[in-house]
Order: C-alpha cells, then structure tokens, then sequence
C-alpha cells in the first residue's frame, strides 16, 4: 500500500498544511506590522505597494524555477489577469491605507469581512448558487462588521474603517476574478502577474511623491517585500498538501499574531468590541467555508 493512502501519512499531509498555513498567516501579520511601521516614517502607501511586490519576485522566481518552469508564464487569459490585478490592487492600496489609520488588530479583523462579500459577490457574478444558509451567515457576519464598526461618528476611525472595509470589498472581488480565471489558469501564474502588476503600478508613481528612506526603513520594504512572497507561497503549498476545508480555518489566527504584535510594539490593546465582532465574523465565514465544502463532497447545491 503507498504511504499516502494510509491513514498516519494522510494525518501528516494535514498536519504539513495546517503548519504551513499557520507559517503563512503570521508573516501576512509580520508584513502588516511593517506597512504600518514603514508608513508612520513617511513612505507613501504606493512606494510599499513596490516594494511588496518586486521583492516577492524573489521567492516567487524560485517557486517557479523549482516547480513548474517558466512554461507556467504562458497565458491565454491576459485581460483576466489585468481584471484580477486591477481589482486586487485596490484591495492592497485599501488595506496597506487601513493600517495607518487603524490599530494593526482592528485593521486586521475587518479583513475578514472579505470572505463574506466573496460569497454575496459570488451569486451575481459568478451566478453561483447561494442558499439561504450561506446567505444567514453572511448577514450575521455583516451584524459582527458592524460590532466592530460600532457605528458611532464620534467613536469610530470613518476613513481607516472605510479603507479597510474598501480593501475588504475589493479583495472579495479580486477573490472571485481568481475563482474564474483558476478554471483555466495555474495557481502560480495568476500570481506572477498580479505580482508583476504589482510592481509596475507602484513603479508608476515614482513622479508623485515617493520619499529616500532611511537605511533601516529601506531595510524593512525590501524585507517587507521577501515576507509577503513567502507568506504568499506557503498559502499555494499548503493548499497543495492538505484540503481547503483542513487549512483555511487557520486563516483566522492572523488576528492573534497581530494582537501579539500590535501590543509588543505600540503598545495595542484590542477594544473588547473589536474582538467580539471579530469572533462573529470568523464563526460566519467558518460556517460558510463548511457549507462550501459540504456541497463540494455532497455533490448538491449549497444551502
């Protein structure tokens, strides 16, 4: 009998997949910490945006040379790939925007909104079926947003919320271009080239304002650059290795490693109401993720 197909091998394929995922959210937090560091000291949010992406060609190019060739370069789905990096650039500028108005936890938290507005953005896009179980959760995750929101004009950050909630949204649709364009392209050439444009869109406004950093805040863009590729590959291995429905779960503990960080550096302590609505809105995209994977194994409609 292969190794794979016993059940001890297939308890350490799952146990590969949930370390690397967890791997991966803490660089994404790692990365955050840097965005909000690197623009307290003046680095316009476009400036970070090339740097994220230019340095991730790093590990990206070697992920690629190791694995699939340049072949995977090849793309018969050009304007596909300008609609995801289009719509994902919005989702980056948001959320790098978002961290210097927000505490990194708050920022965090409202990013897991994005799963809620991939689903509702997935029935008229997408045309995709999302029955009324689904769409319960994504209205109580929606009640958890606005917890954490705490609609109050006097007692909230209106333009960090905003970016955040933007680079959420976006982020969403950005999801559901990728869910599109997967049926025919790899993984890790819809990743070159949102990297690639990426890079080039923050390149483009070098005439409008960039700044000369200080070496160790030049240190930590090309830094913040090399975490964000690897945090971005070892999301693709561990979806390579373990189901989506073992390791997208952990997907949550990002807001623990940017509670931890937050605190070890600024000093954060997270509001109770932020963590509340965090809760809920991790237990509805929890509870949509089940009924994703319950319809993939079932073979029925998602409810």
């Amino acid at each position: 009998m292969p190794q794979a197909s016993s059940p001890h091998a297939a308890r350490q394929h799952n146990g590969l997949g949930i370390a690397l995922r967890v791997a991966a959210m803490a660089l994404f937090a790692i990365m955050a910490a840097m965005v909000k560091w690197c623009g307290g000291h003046g680095v316009p949010v476009f400036q970070m945006i090339f740097f994220r992406n230019a340095f991730a060609f790093v590990p990206l190019g070697i992920y690629i040379w190791r694995t699939t060739g340049a072949r995977v370069l090849i793309t018969r789905r050009p304007l596909g790939h300008l609609a995801r990096a289009g719509i994902g650039l919005l989702g980056m500028t948001g959320g790098f925007s978002a961290l210097q108005y927000l505490p990194l936890t708050a920022a965090t938290a409202f990013s897991f909104a994005s799963p809620l507005f991939m689903t509702a953005l997935s029935a008229p896009i997408l045309k995709e079926n999302v029955g009324r179980h689904r769409w319960a959760a994504v209205l109580v995750g929606f009640v958890g947003v606005l917890i954490m929101i705490r609609p109050d004009p006097h007692g909230m950050n209106l333009l960090g919320t905003g970016f955040a909630l933007g680079g959420a949204l976006a982020a969403a649709g950005a999801g559901v271009t990728i869910r599109e364009i997967g049926k025919t392209e790899p993984g890790p050439t819809i990743v070159f080239y949102f990297t690639l444009a990426g890079m080039l869109a923050g390149l483009a406004s070098l005439p409008f304002g960039w700044v000369m950093p200080a070496p160790k805040v030049l240190g930590l863009l090309v830094l913040m650059g090399l975490i964000g590729g690897v945090g971005q590959l070892l999301m693709t291995e561990a979806l390579r290795v373990a189901p989506v429905g073992v390791v997208a779960p952990f997907d949550y503990i990002q807001l623990i490693w940017a509670s931890l960080i937050g605190f070890a550096v600024w000093g954060e302590i997270p509001q109770s109401m932020t963590i509340a609505g965090a809760v809920v809105v991790a237990a509805s995209g929890g509870y949509i993720l089940y009924r994703e994977i319950r319809h993939l194994r079932t073979g029925r409609a998602a409810g």
